[in-house]
């Protein structure tokens, strides 16, 4: 494993744009031990998986401006923005893409040949592309096609192509031993895309999120997208309750949608694994005692 860990805080005012001293070797040297969460508040997105990776990573927006380069889009450089946002007062980030709107339709081969002529590290390159062969394959299914014949919408433009590639490097510097996100929430209503009205979860969503855990969300209407289940299901997350470890790094990150009357925002922490204790027996206690 190698790559910098990044110490970061975002609990002072103004946007992360100085980069700390690095991790001591020590930390460096044990990435084994680091936990990474998210807690799904009010759902996922790309952008707010963009968010939270970036903050967990210490990345600044030149890092981010430099990771968006790497993909060598056509067009003029689009580079994420980190931004302050408030939702009922409270103080949080979230993740900015000002691109132009097109209407380009990218099959899972285009697509490819842009992640395989990045400059990318291997590992990011490798995730990005598993992220997108599992879109199509879910696309696929629900179109009655082969994967190689889904033509992406929405996931296919640019926004989605930067949030999942930029997310993929972010979490291969990264590189928690863990990644554990909360059970699902999901909503009713609908969704409007690139195929009409569609039902909540949108059909792709359903497809991915067999074996996810669950849970029933206040809001209505759209709350997983297909970016982010892509994502979690790539990166190998664990949907589970808060892990144990200690916290050295934390972030509230909102997204665009504000539902009413319902909680918005996903919690962040990263840091590592809290090592659990051992209890002992009172004999056995007395036995270490005496060899003391």
């Amino acid at each position: 494993m190698s790559g910098p860990v990044f110490a970061h805080s975002v609990g002072r005012r103004g946007r992360p744009g100085q980069r700390a001293a690095p991790a001591p070797d020590s930390a460096r040297k044990s990435p084994d031990a680091s936990v990474l969460t998210v807690r799904a508040i009010s759902g996922l997105s790309g952008d707010r998986l963009l968010a939270g990776m970036a903050l967990m990573a210490g990345a600044t927006e030149r890092d981010l401006a430099g990771l968006a380069r790497d993909l060598h889009l056509s067009g003029p450089a689009v580079a994420p923005l980190l931004e302050e946002r408030s939702v009922g007062g409270i103080r949080g980030w979230g993740c900015a893409l000002n691109l132009t709107p097109e209407h380009a339709h990218r099959t899972l081969a285009d697509i490819t040949a842009l992640i395989r002529a990045s400059s990318l590290t291997p590992e990011a390159a490798a995730l990005a592309e598993a992220a997108f062969v599992l879109l199509a394959r879910a696309e696929g299914e629900v179109h009655g096609k082969p994967p190689g014949e889904v033509n992406f919408h929405e996931v296919g433009a640019l926004d989605s192509i930067l949030d999942i590639c930029l997310v993929c490097a972010l979490f291969a510097r990264l590189k928690p031993a863990r990644f554990v996100c909360s059970p699902l929430p999901l909503a009713d209503g609908g969704i409007l895309c690139a195929h009409g009205w569609l039902p909540s979860p949108a059909p792709a969503v359903l497809r991915l999120l067999d074996g996810v855990p669950v849970r029933s969300f206040a809001g209505e209407g759209e709350t997983v997208t297909p970016t982010a289940i892509a994502l979690l299901k790539t990166l190998g997350a664990e949907f589970a309750p808060w892990p144990d470890m200690r916290i050295e790094r934390q972030a509230l990150v909102y997204g665009g949608k504000v539902f009413a009357n319902a909680p918005n925002g996903s919690i962040w922490a990263y840091g590592p694994a809290r090592p659990q204790r051992r209890f002992l027996s009172g004999s056995r206690r007395l036995r270490r005692r005496r060899k003391e």
